[in-house]
């Protein structure tokens, strides 16, 4: 069955000291591009998480964010005065070059002076701890992946119910176009005989029924449609099949929806009958929709 590439999936693991948030949004895109946010004491993780990914997804754009609290971030981080005190110096200098009715505006966020490169230095773990912490991170990406998978293919199941009813649309109005192309040309050959006629009448010709015929047997060479509508027939089927039976499915099904529209265009032009136009109007409208709703599949 069809997946969506569209899907979220979060999930937390606590224990004693260590706490770990792991959150994964997926959206679509034509390849698989994976953004990964993880705390530095386990940037190490990033490889295996991005391998992760590449294992159980095959299209989208995905975003990993991995919240992390261990022992050593709840101690309190030694500050670099020396450091602090340059950067101080530097937004003050800043602060006096401003106007004087924006100085008092320009205030110095100590918060943010605590988040510069070199003011804070990490507070150094020893290797069983960061050891457990790289483990809870995968275990709670894991986690976090697995629901994403299940979103993605309940989002799956609610694309292809909604593919169904398009389909089945175009399944009616190609029924409508089978019963009406047989009408065409009698249609035709009806319309043709009372021209003829008439111009026969006014110009005193004769003219032999075959000829008529001969005519009319041109304008139904021109006009058949039966080889669209089997391959049109075709496509349905094999856009059924691929939904079903396959998961990485969203180029093979936008080539078939193409090919769809290939011969409903064909099909339209070759006809020339009111009826059958508006079958065909009703046709492409339906393959716009799948178009729109396969950009979504993986």
């Amino acid at each position: 069955m069809i997946l969506s590439m569209t899907g979220y999936g979060s999930a937390n693991i606590e224990r004693g000291d260590f706490f770990c948030h792991v959150e994964i949004r997926s959206v679509n895109n034509r390849f698989l591009k994976a953004v990964v946010r993880v705390p530095d004491e386990v940037a190490d993780t990033e490889v295996e998480i991005e391998k992760q990914l590449r294992a159980k997804l095959g299209r989208g754009s995905i975003g990993v964010t991995v919240v992390l609290r261990t022992p050593g971030t709840l101690s309190a981080a030694p500050v670099n005065q020396q450091a602090a005190e340059s950067y101080l110096q530097h937004m003050l200098s800043l602060q006096r070059l401003l106007p004087p009715a924006s100085q008092s505006m320009a205030s110095i966020d100590l918060a943010l002076l605590l988040t510069l490169p070199g003011v804070c230095a990490p507070v150094p773990q020893n290797e069983a701890q960061t050891q457990q912490a790289r483990d809870m991170v995968l275990e709670t990406f894991d986690k976090a992946l697995n629901l994403l998978v299940q979103m993605r293919q309940r989002e799956g199941q609610a694309l292809w119910e909604d593919l169904q009813v398009h389909l089945q649309r175009i399944e009616t109005a190609l029924e409508n176009v089978r019963a009406q192309a047989p009408l065409v040309a009698r249609q035709y050959h009806e319309k043709l005989r009372v021209r003829v006629m008439q111009m026969v009448a006014e110009s005193k010709l004769s003219l032999h029924d075959n000829d008529l015929l001969r005519e009319v047997v041109l304008f139904t060479d021109r006009c058949d449609i039966s080889e669209e509508l089997t391959r049109m027939a075709g496509h349905l089927r094999q856009f059924t099949d691929t939904c079903r039976d396959e998961t990485q499915a969203g180029r093979k099904l936008d080539f078939i929806a193409q090919e769809m529209l290939r011969e409903a265009n064909t099909i339209g032009s070759k006809a020339g009958d009111g009826g059958i136009v508006r079958s065909i109007v009703d046709i492409k409208g339906a393959i716009d929709r799948i178009k729109e709703q396969i950009q979504n599949v993986e």
